[in-house]
């Protein structure tokens, strides 16, 4: 029996970072490594990574991807990873447009602070066009920024033009230290946080960002882009700085034994902040934004992040000096994470309120936190917070594209409203806004959603990327679901990462269509097999069946329904008399989605389409049914942004 604690002895501290690193060789042995292991890694080791002949072969052995062995050399790298770094250079951040510079050449968007382009009169807009005498025109921006950086103290010249003119420059090359946390200001109103991981200087810039701009942003904007991770701390320490007081992350030990992080202070700002996420956004970044979801801060824009739910505590030279007396170290998988709200990121990541393509993100940008005070029109948007577009600048030729995009991205329930020049606020539809203002309108619908019960749910699904339907672009709403057409679904609707399992089924090969969804669903122990090694993928899926693989799933999902399970009152099928048509194996998980959850008024809150009394558990699930569950169980627990 595996022997845990929530405080070990040594100050060990907590990642939630996507990082990968083949180790090499190692100080650690195998003992100590076991000992480890079996002390701190959240499920049980498996035998073959005990008995392994190596470090490296026991970290291999548990097919974790987030579990690794670092060499002294590979540590220190790992820990650079999440500090600001240091270069020789001039001290210019630049645009990146194309894969060759044109001939306008090379934009400047910031300047750093007491560095040698700064001392030289540099701006953030101006254009370097040539590196002493060699023009930028047609040259990729790695070999411009070689001939940018040299050894230190070295001259370089450069040339840039600014509104027309043409300007020269000489500078001194010197060592620039690169924050991996910066802010500026944005159209003068916009408090613009560029964080690329989370490390032990982070709730410092943050801090610094919002002392310095805040008396001029009306509005926070926090890039997460490619944001790997990194310190669970900084992560909810900076999430704390807009949402204030209370929980910002809960985590779930080997032992079910919660701990949490609590911000303590009042927020920084009284404004909202739009975090902007793509799909490498992972672990510590995501811990950010589901914080600031949870506390309606704010919203979340970009693409659905990585999915990274657990976090990491690294042993070291300093918590554990016994272990490690030659700088080397290890990081074990020892927690579950979850947001405010109970909810997990694992696999299926943050779904942000607006999902906007890495192309249209610029369309955050146009959102503002009150309406502009001289804008004759304005659209007003309700997305967790109230938020306004000035159409004048929207509808430009340079801002229509983005805005189209914008509109066309928002849930099909979003409230609109419709503000003039004589400040009168009428409610309008995404389509009827289209209409006046001549603009393209694209319904986010399946071609078959009249024919659904619940085509308003469909509708929002299918907008957050939860259902991809048929390929004819159809839901077929009313058909049947095989067991491999509901493991599709619901891989799809998770957004799960392939399995590395073999098929356990004698009747899933890697040839057939829906194995990766089987496996993948089978590796989190939401389905298994019907027997003598079989998973009889084209069998019909009957009412008890969805309830037990969909209950399966919301333990999976949330803290609440995982708590409830394996609660239910031993005299549960006899006092409720629907419960008892069900089959043995079948109940807990009726009772699970129809009696478990309450609403604030302490009354029941179902999952289900219907009374359990009305459903026939032996009758056959519809395609309809099971989006209706999972909308509930996305919905109810905040998964869904709506």
């Amino acid at each position: 029996m595996k022997h845990r604690s929530l405080f070990y002895r040594f100050t060990a501290f907590i990642l939630a970072i996507c990082w990968t690193v083949l180790p090499l060789a190692q100080a650690l042995t195998t003992e100590q490594a076991a000992e480890l292991l079996e002390l701190l890694y959240i499920d049980e080791v498996p035998s073959t990574a005990l008995e392994a002949a190596t470090v490296k072969d026991m970290v291999a052995a548990l097919g974790d991807p987030y579990t690794e062995y670092f060499t002294p050399e590979e540590y220190e790298i790992f820990l650079a990873s999440m500090s600001d770094s240091k270069l020789v250079g001039i001290g210019v951040v630049f645009s990146r447009n194309g894969d060759l510079i044109g001939p306008d050449g090379l934009l400047i968007e910031q300047v750093l602070e007491d560095s040698p382009a700064s001392r030289g009169g540099l701006m953030a807009g101006d254009r370097i066009i040539s590196v002493d005498g060699n023009l930028l025109e047609e040259v990729d921006l790695d070999t411009a920024t070689s001939w940018i950086r040299g050894e230190e103290g070295s001259s370089v010249s450069i040339t840039y033009r600014r509104e027309g003119d043409t300007h020269a420059v000489e500078l001194v090359r010197s060592l620039v230290v690169v924050a991996a946390t910066t802010t500026q200001l944005l159209d003068g109103h916009i408090g613009y946080i560029n964080c690329t991981t989370f490390g032990s200087e982070t709730a410092g810039h943050f801090r610094e960002g919002l002392e310095t701009y805040g008396d001029q942003a009306d509005l926070w904007v926090v890039d997460l882009r490619s944001n790997l991770g990194g310190s669970a701390e900084a992560a909810t320490e900076c999430a704390g700085y807009f949402t204030g007081r209370g929980y910002m992350s809960i985590l779930r030990d080997g032992s079910n034994t919660y701990s949490a992080y609590y911000h303590e202070e009042d927020p920084l700002t009284i404004y909202p902040v739009i975090v902007l996420v793509d799909q490498h956004s992972a672990s510590a970044s995501e811990i950010f934004a589901s914080a600031i979801q949870s506390y309606r801060s704010g919203i979340v824009v970009g693409t659905r992040t990585y999915g990274k739910g657990v976090a990491q505590i690294v042993a070291d030279q300093d918590s554990m000096p016994e272990y490690f007396p030659d700088g080397d170290a290890i990081k074990i998988t020892s927690y579950r994470f979850f947001s405010p709200n109970g909810n997990t990121t694992d696999q299926i990541g943050v779904l942000p309120h607006i999902l906007l393509s890495p192309e249209d993100i610029g369309a955050a940008l146009l959102l503002r936190s009150s309406p502009k005070a001289q804008a004759k029109a304005t659209l007003r948007i309700d997305l967790s917070w109230r938020w306004y577009v000035d159409l004048d600048s929207a509808l430009s030729d340079e801002n229509k594209p983005l805005f189209q995009a914008l509109i066309h991205a928002l849930p099909q329930n979003t409230k609109l409203h419709l503000k003039n020049d004589d400040f009168s606020e009428v409610p309008i539809t995404a389509r009827e806004f289209c209409e006046i203002y001549e603009l393209p309108y694209q319904a986010s619908d399946f071609k078959d959603v009249s024919d659904s019960l619940y085509p308003d749910i469909l509708s929002i699904l299918k907008t957050y990327g939860m259902l991809h339907g048929k390929e004819d672009g159809r839901f077929c709403p009313n058909d049947g679901l095989t067991r491999a057409e509901l493991c599709q679904l619901l891989s799809q609707a998770l957004n799960l990462k392939p399995a590395s399992i073999k098929s356990p089924y004698l009747d899933v090969s890697e040839e057939d269509w829906f194995s990766p969804a089987v496996l993948s669903l089978t590796s989190l122990g939401m389905v298994n097999g019907v027997g003598d090694g079989n998973f009889e993928p084209n069998s019909p899926v009957t009412h008890q069946q969805l309830m037990t693989v969909m209950a399966r799933l919301a333990k999976f999902l949330n803290m609440s329904f995982y708590d409830a399970s394996g609660k239910m009152p031993e005299d549960a099928p006899s006092s409720e008399e629907a419960l008892s048509a069900y089959a043995d194996w079948a109940q807990a998980s009726a009772w699970l989605l129809a009696y478990s959850q309450t609403t604030l008024f302490g009354t029941p809150r179902s999952m289900l389409w219907d009374s359990l009394d009305a459903i026939s558990p032996t009758q056959f699930a519809t395609r309809d049914e099971a989006a209706y569950i999972l909308y509930e169980l996305l919905s109810y627990s905040g998964i869904l942004p709506v």
